[in-house]
């Protein structure tokens, strides 16, 4: 079985009582607002990258089939990484991501393999630090003390919760976080480690499967881990959340930015399925029109983008805006995420 086989994950029930409390209060499933409307679309899709942003496109694709139950729509979530080195070689039609596309590795490939695509941000997601909830000697920590935590040369050294802080307990620390492969992964490293070049500690409880990690840490009393937003939302009563240097991760703080772990969610379009694929485009239309992405995201207990945003996102699409708007730095052009989408139409 392949490494992206293995991540291949059922929406979760959650989800599912979420969508049907959705499909109940729009009286359908909405697919005639956001451009699903007409004959119903036959035809597959495959998706495959993020787990973080999976839960919104497998939103996305459950109401979708309330009104196409002949589109075949298979969501992965084998990570970031993976799902671009799917994507660029052309074995998928969407790639979910929780971090841009590399400027200097990935995009090469999809120019070698005649991928063209275009970026759309879909979602807020602020990385949640998370502790069991029986954990009662800890309700924040400092972006230093996680570093002391993760870094490299932690490893084998930074064992117990009272080396990060002295007036912690003497207890084991266990800790759990993304594989490798993961944009969450990649991304918690360049914000707290701070070289994207270093990997961080590697004797800790790895999964990319964030389902895997939240039954880790709410199973350990002496744990601490880190995940996407969603995971911890759908596990408050497991989980506590810890503010990260003095502020909590909430809808508001994450979408202002205030919150240092906060970042934008991807899907990446490629352009040829948009032209050769019945599916895509009616699927496409629906996921981020003005009518749904909202309700998708909310459903999937992510941060709304704020409305002009959205916009310049949406209008990427329609537009048919093709590449990123991202340098080698995986920065924003301009370091504005809404005024690089603009510029670049």
């Amino acid at each position: 079985m392949s490494k992206i086989e293995r991540f291949r994950l059922p929406v979760a029930a959650g989800l599912l009582l979420m969508l049907s409390l959705i499909l109940g209060a729009c009286g359908g499933s909405g697919a005639s607002e956001g451009g699903g409307g007409g004959e119903s679309v036959s035809g597959s899709i495959r998706v495959e990258g993020s787990s973080t942003v999976q839960p919104i496109t497998q939103a996305a694709a459950e109401l979708f089939r309330e009104e196409n139950p002949e589109a075949r729509i298979e969501v992965g979530g084998a990570g970031t990484s993976d799902g671009f080195e799917a994507f660029c070689q052309g074995d998928t039609q969407i790639s979910d991501a929780s971090r841009p596309i590399d400027v200097a590795e990935e995009v090469p490939v999809c120019e070698e393999n005649g991928v063209e695509f275009i970026e759309i941000p879909v979602a807020y997601d602020g990385i949640s630090v998370v502790v069991n909830s029986q954990n009662d000697w800890v309700t924040g920590i400092t972006s230093e003390e996680l570093k002391t935590m993760w870094e490299p040369q932690a490893e084998g050294q930074i064992t117990r919760w009272d080396q990060v802080r002295s007036e912690w307990p003497d207890r084991e620390l266990s800790l759990y976080g993304p594989g490798t492969e993961s944009g969450t992964y990649e991304f918690f490293n360049e914000a707290i480690v701070g070289n994207e070049e270093e990997v961080n500690r590697s004797d800790y409880e790895a999964s990319e499967d964030d389902n895997v990690l939240v039954q880790g840490v709410s199973g350990d009393a002496n744990a601490l881990g880190y995940f996407g937003y969603s995971y911890y939302e759908n596990n408050r009563d497991a989980l506590k959340a810890l503010a990260v240097d003095g502020v909590e991760p909430t809808e508001d703080s994450i979408r202002s930015g205030e919150y240092l772990l906060s970042r934008p969610l991807f899907i990446y379009v490629s352009t040829k399925a948009l032209k050769n694929n019945d599916a895509v485009q009616p699927f496409v239309d629906f996921y981020v029109s003005e009518q749904n992405l909202d309700r998708l995201v909310e459903a999937a207990k992510y941060v709304t983008l704020p409305g002009s945003l959205a916009q310049e996102s949406r209008a990427q699409y329609e537009d048919r805006t093709a590449g990123t708007v991202f340098t080698a730095e995986g920065e924003p052009k301009d370091g504005d995420l809404e005024a690089a989408l603009e510029q670049s139409q």
